[in-house]
Protein backbone atom coordinates (compact mmCIF):
# COMPACT_ATOMS: atom_id res chain seq x y z
CA UNK A 1 0.00 0.00 0.00
CA UNK A 2 1.46 3.34 -1.10
CA UNK A 3 1.29 5.94 1.69
CA UNK A 4 0.75 9.30 -0.05
CA UNK A 5 0.93 12.91 1.09
CA UNK A 6 -0.65 15.00 -1.68
CA UNK A 7 0.17 18.64 -2.42
CA UNK A 8 -2.63 20.08 -4.55
CA UNK A 9 -4.38 23.24 -5.76
CA UNK A 10 -7.70 21.95 -7.14
CA UNK A 11 -8.52 22.83 -9.99
CA UNK A 12 -10.35 20.29 -12.14
CA UNK A 13 -7.41 18.04 -13.01
CA UNK A 14 -6.15 18.13 -9.40
CA UNK A 15 -9.66 17.17 -8.24
CA UNK A 16 -9.77 14.23 -10.59
CA UNK A 17 -6.33 13.17 -9.35
CA UNK A 18 -7.57 13.32 -5.75
CA UNK A 19 -10.61 11.20 -6.64
CA UNK A 20 -8.38 8.68 -8.41
CA UNK A 21 -6.04 8.49 -5.41
CA UNK A 22 -8.89 8.09 -2.91
CA UNK A 23 -10.48 5.31 -4.98
CA UNK A 24 -7.29 3.42 -5.86
CA UNK A 25 -7.02 0.19 -3.84
CA UNK A 26 -3.23 0.42 -3.64
CA UNK A 27 -3.04 4.03 -2.45
CA UNK A 28 -3.66 5.31 1.05
CA UNK A 29 -3.90 9.09 1.15
CA UNK A 30 -2.59 10.02 4.60
CA UNK A 31 -2.70 13.80 4.20
CA UNK A 32 -3.31 16.64 1.75
CA UNK A 33 -1.56 20.02 1.64
CA UNK A 34 -3.68 22.72 0.00
CA UNK A 35 -2.09 25.72 -1.66
CA UNK A 36 -2.69 28.43 -4.24
CA UNK A 37 -2.44 27.69 -7.95
CA UNK A 38 -5.50 27.03 -10.07
CA UNK A 39 -7.50 28.80 -7.34
CA UNK A 40 -6.54 30.60 -4.15
CA UNK A 41 -5.51 28.62 -1.09
CA UNK A 42 -8.81 29.05 0.74
CA UNK A 43 -10.85 27.80 -2.23
CA UNK A 44 -8.44 24.92 -2.76
CA UNK A 45 -9.02 23.89 0.85
CA UNK A 46 -12.79 24.01 0.49
CA UNK A 47 -12.61 21.96 -2.72
CA UNK A 48 -10.53 19.25 -1.07
CA UNK A 49 -12.83 19.22 1.95
CA UNK A 50 -15.81 18.78 -0.40
CA UNK A 51 -14.20 15.80 -2.14
CA UNK A 52 -13.36 14.18 1.20
CA UNK A 53 -16.91 14.73 2.40
CA UNK A 54 -18.30 13.04 -0.71
CA UNK A 55 -16.04 10.08 -0.03
CA UNK A 56 -17.07 10.15 3.65
CA UNK A 57 -13.41 10.24 4.60
CA UNK A 58 -12.85 11.84 7.97
CA UNK A 59 -9.34 10.70 8.86
CA UNK A 60 -7.29 12.49 6.18
CA UNK A 61 -5.78 15.65 7.70
CA UNK A 62 -5.52 18.88 5.69
CA UNK A 63 -2.45 21.08 6.03
CA UNK A 64 -2.22 24.78 5.25
CA UNK A 65 0.05 25.36 2.27
CA UNK A 66 1.31 28.49 0.54
CA UNK A 67 -0.90 31.42 -0.43
CA UNK A 68 1.53 32.95 -2.94
CA UNK A 69 4.95 32.31 -4.53
CA UNK A 70 8.28 32.66 -2.74
CA UNK A 71 8.85 35.87 -4.71
CA UNK A 72 5.86 37.42 -2.93
CA UNK A 73 4.18 38.40 -6.19
CA UNK A 74 0.43 38.14 -6.71
CA UNK A 75 -0.58 34.77 -8.09
CA UNK A 76 -2.66 34.49 -11.26
CA UNK A 77 -5.60 32.08 -11.34
CA UNK A 78 -7.30 30.40 -14.31
CA UNK A 79 -11.11 30.58 -14.06
CA UNK A 80 -11.42 30.16 -17.83
CA UNK A 81 -10.01 26.63 -17.48
CA UNK A 82 -11.12 25.55 -14.00
CA UNK A 83 -14.10 27.79 -13.22
CA UNK A 84 -14.36 30.54 -10.65
CA UNK A 85 -14.27 28.06 -7.75
CA UNK A 86 -12.05 25.44 -9.35
CA UNK A 87 -14.66 22.76 -10.05
CA UNK A 88 -16.07 24.06 -13.31
CA UNK A 89 -19.83 24.60 -12.88
CA UNK A 90 -19.93 22.94 -9.46
CA UNK A 91 -20.14 25.11 -6.35
CA UNK A 92 -19.08 23.28 -3.17
CA UNK A 93 -21.67 23.61 -0.40
CA UNK A 94 -20.90 26.58 1.80
CA UNK A 95 -21.32 24.44 4.91
CA UNK A 96 -18.38 22.26 3.86
CA UNK A 97 -15.18 23.95 5.00
CA UNK A 98 -11.80 22.39 5.52
CA UNK A 99 -10.17 22.58 8.92
CA UNK A 100 -6.48 23.16 8.44
CA UNK A 101 -3.54 22.02 10.51
CA UNK A 102 -0.39 24.10 10.61
CA UNK A 103 1.93 23.42 7.69
CA UNK A 104 4.77 22.27 9.96
CA UNK A 105 2.55 19.43 11.23
CA UNK A 106 3.45 17.57 8.04
CA UNK A 107 6.75 16.73 9.72
CA UNK A 108 4.88 14.69 12.33
CA UNK A 109 3.34 12.76 9.43
CA UNK A 110 6.76 12.26 7.85
CA UNK A 111 8.06 10.93 11.17
CA UNK A 112 5.07 8.61 11.50
CA UNK A 113 5.65 7.11 8.05
CA UNK A 114 9.43 7.35 8.02
CA UNK A 115 10.91 5.89 4.81
CA UNK A 116 7.42 4.83 3.68
CA UNK A 117 5.88 8.12 2.62
CA UNK A 118 5.51 9.17 -1.02
CA UNK A 119 4.91 12.86 -1.69
CA UNK A 120 2.97 13.72 -4.85
CA UNK A 121 2.87 17.39 -5.78
CA UNK A 122 0.51 18.29 -8.62
CA UNK A 123 0.38 22.05 -8.05
CA UNK A 124 2.66 25.04 -7.71
CA UNK A 125 5.78 23.98 -5.88
CA UNK A 126 5.89 26.69 -3.22
CA UNK A 127 4.57 24.55 -0.38
CA UNK A 128 6.95 21.69 -1.16
CA UNK A 129 9.85 24.13 -1.25
CA UNK A 130 8.75 25.39 2.18
CA UNK A 131 9.00 21.81 3.44
CA UNK A 132 12.67 21.73 2.44
CA UNK A 133 13.31 25.20 3.87
CA UNK A 134 11.67 24.44 7.22
CA UNK A 135 12.15 20.71 7.46
CA UNK A 136 15.83 20.22 6.84
CA UNK A 137 16.79 16.63 7.58
CA UNK A 138 13.13 15.66 8.07
CA UNK A 139 12.71 15.57 4.29
CA UNK A 140 15.39 12.88 4.07
CA UNK A 141 12.86 10.54 5.69
CA UNK A 142 10.54 10.78 2.66
CA UNK A 143 10.70 7.67 0.48
CA UNK A 144 10.15 9.41 -2.88
CA UNK A 145 8.69 12.53 -4.46
CA UNK A 146 6.66 12.84 -7.66
CA UNK A 147 6.15 16.29 -9.18
CA UNK A 148 3.94 17.33 -12.09
CA UNK A 149 5.85 20.07 -13.85
CA UNK A 150 8.29 21.15 -16.48
CA UNK A 151 8.63 20.88 -20.24
CA UNK A 152 11.87 19.54 -21.71
CA UNK A 153 12.77 20.52 -25.29
CA UNK A 154 9.10 21.23 -26.06
CA UNK A 155 6.89 24.34 -25.79
CA UNK A 156 5.39 25.20 -22.42
CA UNK A 157 1.75 25.84 -21.65
CA UNK A 158 2.23 29.03 -19.61
CA UNK A 159 4.79 30.60 -21.96
CA UNK A 160 6.61 29.34 -25.06
CA UNK A 161 9.32 28.06 -22.71
CA UNK A 162 7.63 27.19 -19.43
CA UNK A 163 5.04 24.84 -17.96
CA UNK A 164 2.55 26.41 -15.53
CA UNK A 165 3.70 24.84 -12.24
CA UNK A 166 7.36 25.69 -12.83
CA UNK A 167 6.43 29.12 -14.17
CA UNK A 168 4.16 29.87 -11.20
CA UNK A 169 7.08 29.72 -8.77
CA UNK A 170 10.42 29.08 -10.49
CA UNK A 171 12.35 29.87 -7.31
CA UNK A 172 10.57 27.06 -5.51
CA UNK A 173 10.89 24.69 -8.45
CA UNK A 174 14.63 25.30 -8.73
CA UNK A 175 15.11 24.81 -4.99
CA UNK A 176 13.40 21.42 -5.21
CA UNK A 177 15.60 20.39 -8.17
CA UNK A 178 18.61 21.16 -5.98
CA UNK A 179 17.46 19.64 -2.69
CA UNK A 180 15.08 16.74 -3.35
CA UNK A 181 16.24 13.15 -3.33
CA UNK A 182 14.46 10.32 -5.14
CA UNK A 183 12.64 12.89 -7.28
CA UNK A 184 10.57 11.98 -10.34
CA UNK A 185 9.23 14.65 -12.70
CA UNK A 186 6.14 14.08 -14.84
CA UNK A 187 6.51 16.89 -17.41
CA UNK A 188 4.34 18.12 -20.26
CA UNK A 189 6.33 15.77 -22.51
CA UNK A 190 4.05 13.00 -21.27
CA UNK A 191 1.21 14.71 -19.41
CA UNK A 192 -0.09 16.56 -22.46
CA UNK A 193 -0.85 13.17 -23.99
CA UNK A 194 -2.78 11.87 -20.96
CA UNK A 195 -6.03 12.61 -22.77
CA UNK A 196 -9.28 11.63 -21.12
CA UNK A 197 -11.88 11.36 -23.88
CA UNK A 198 -15.64 11.79 -24.04
CA UNK A 199 -15.92 8.02 -24.50
CA UNK A 200 -13.95 7.34 -21.32
CA UNK A 201 -16.16 9.72 -19.34
CA UNK A 202 -19.30 8.10 -20.73
CA UNK A 203 -17.97 4.73 -19.61
CA UNK A 204 -17.12 5.74 -16.04
CA UNK A 205 -20.41 7.60 -15.54
CA UNK A 206 -22.86 5.14 -17.11
CA UNK A 207 -23.69 3.87 -13.62
CA UNK A 208 -23.47 5.40 -10.15
CA UNK A 209 -20.28 3.58 -9.28
CA UNK A 210 -19.31 5.71 -6.30
CA UNK A 211 -19.94 9.03 -4.59
CA UNK A 212 -17.80 10.91 -7.13
CA UNK A 213 -19.62 9.71 -10.25
CA UNK A 214 -22.20 12.50 -10.42
CA UNK A 215 -19.43 15.11 -10.29
CA UNK A 216 -17.27 13.76 -13.09
CA UNK A 217 -19.25 14.59 -16.23
CA UNK A 218 -20.02 18.27 -15.48
CA UNK A 219 -16.47 19.13 -14.44
CA UNK A 220 -15.04 17.20 -17.39
CA UNK A 221 -17.35 18.97 -19.85
CA UNK A 222 -16.26 22.38 -18.52
CA UNK A 223 -12.57 21.40 -18.72
CA UNK A 224 -12.92 19.80 -22.14
CA UNK A 225 -14.69 22.84 -23.57
CA UNK A 226 -11.87 25.05 -22.27
CA UNK A 227 -9.31 22.84 -23.99
CA UNK A 228 -11.35 22.86 -27.21
CA UNK A 229 -10.61 26.58 -27.30
CA UNK A 230 -6.91 26.00 -26.62
CA UNK A 231 -6.38 22.91 -28.82
CA UNK A 232 -9.23 22.53 -31.33
CA UNK A 233 -10.07 18.93 -32.23
CA UNK A 234 -8.44 17.41 -29.14
CA UNK A 235 -11.49 15.20 -28.34
CA UNK A 236 -11.10 15.47 -24.59
CA UNK A 237 -8.62 17.06 -22.24
CA UNK A 238 -5.21 16.20 -20.78
CA UNK A 239 -5.33 15.20 -17.13
CA UNK A 240 -1.75 16.02 -16.18
CA UNK A 241 -2.25 15.44 -12.47
CA UNK A 242 -3.99 12.09 -12.81
CA UNK A 243 -1.02 10.85 -14.84
CA UNK A 244 1.31 11.88 -12.02
CA UNK A 245 -0.63 9.82 -9.48
CA UNK A 246 -0.68 6.92 -11.96
CA UNK A 247 3.11 7.16 -12.24
CA UNK A 248 3.54 6.84 -8.48
CA UNK A 249 1.72 3.52 -8.36
CA UNK A 250 2.50 2.19 -11.87
CA UNK A 251 5.99 3.39 -12.84
CA UNK A 252 6.34 0.42 -15.19
CA UNK A 253 4.01 2.23 -17.60
CA UNK A 254 6.68 4.89 -18.20
CA UNK A 255 10.05 5.34 -19.85
CA UNK A 256 12.38 7.46 -17.73
CA UNK A 257 15.73 9.14 -18.19
CA UNK A 258 17.92 10.58 -15.45
CA UNK A 259 19.29 14.10 -15.63
CA UNK A 260 20.58 16.98 -13.57
CA UNK A 261 17.78 19.57 -13.78
CA UNK A 262 17.50 23.25 -12.99
CA UNK A 263 14.72 25.79 -13.49
CA UNK A 264 15.35 29.27 -14.81
CA UNK A 265 14.52 32.19 -12.53
CA UNK A 266 15.62 34.77 -15.11
CA UNK A 267 12.70 36.98 -16.18
CA UNK A 268 13.39 36.36 -19.87
CA UNK A 269 13.24 32.56 -19.54
CA UNK A 270 11.25 32.23 -16.33
CA UNK A 271 10.22 28.67 -15.47
CA UNK A 272 12.15 27.00 -18.27
CA UNK A 273 13.19 23.42 -17.49
CA UNK A 274 16.90 22.98 -18.12
CA UNK A 275 18.78 19.71 -18.61
CA UNK A 276 21.60 18.57 -20.86
CA UNK A 277 20.29 16.30 -23.63
CA UNK A 278 23.43 16.24 -25.76
CA UNK A 279 24.48 12.68 -26.64
CA UNK A 280 28.05 13.34 -25.53
CA UNK A 281 27.08 15.08 -22.31
CA UNK A 282 29.72 15.13 -19.61
CA UNK A 283 27.98 16.32 -16.50
CA UNK A 284 30.16 17.36 -13.60
CA UNK A 285 27.69 15.86 -11.13
CA UNK A 286 25.81 12.57 -11.47
CA UNK A 287 22.27 12.66 -12.83
CA UNK A 288 19.92 12.63 -9.86
CA UNK A 289 16.39 13.32 -11.16
CA UNK A 290 14.17 10.88 -13.02
CA UNK A 291 12.17 12.41 -15.88
CA UNK A 292 9.28 10.65 -17.62
CA UNK A 293 9.69 10.93 -21.39
CA UNK A 294 7.12 8.43 -22.65
CA UNK A 295 4.29 6.26 -21.36
CA UNK A 296 1.87 3.58 -22.52
CA UNK A 297 -1.33 5.49 -23.15
CA UNK A 298 -3.59 2.42 -23.31
CA UNK A 299 -2.39 1.31 -19.87
CA UNK A 300 -3.07 4.76 -18.48
CA UNK A 301 -6.55 4.80 -20.00
CA UNK A 302 -7.32 1.32 -18.66
CA UNK A 303 -6.16 2.26 -15.16
CA UNK A 304 -8.23 5.44 -15.20
CA UNK A 305 -11.37 3.57 -16.28
CA UNK A 306 -10.90 0.75 -13.78
CA UNK A 307 -10.19 2.96 -10.77
CA UNK A 308 -12.91 5.51 -11.43
CA UNK A 309 -15.46 2.70 -11.76
CA UNK A 310 -14.62 1.15 -8.40
CA UNK A 311 -17.81 0.75 -6.45
CA UNK A 312 -17.88 2.36 -3.02
CA UNK A 313 -21.05 2.95 -1.06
Amino acid sequence: MLKVLLFADPGIDDSMAIMYALLHPEIEVVGIVTGYGNVDQEQATDNVAYLLSLAEVEDVPLFSGARYPLSGEIARFYPEIHGEEGLGPIEPPVEVEGELLNFTDIFDLIDEYENELTIIDVGRLTSLAMAFILGGEEMEKVKEIFVMGGAFLIPGNATPLAEANFYGDPIAANLIMERAENLTIIPLNVSQYAIVTDEMIADITKEDYNSFTFLIEPIFDFYSEAYEELVPGLNGAPFHDVLTVVASVNPEMFDFIEKVVSVSTDPETRGQSIADFRPDENEEEPANIRIAMDFVYDDFADSFREVMKIRKE
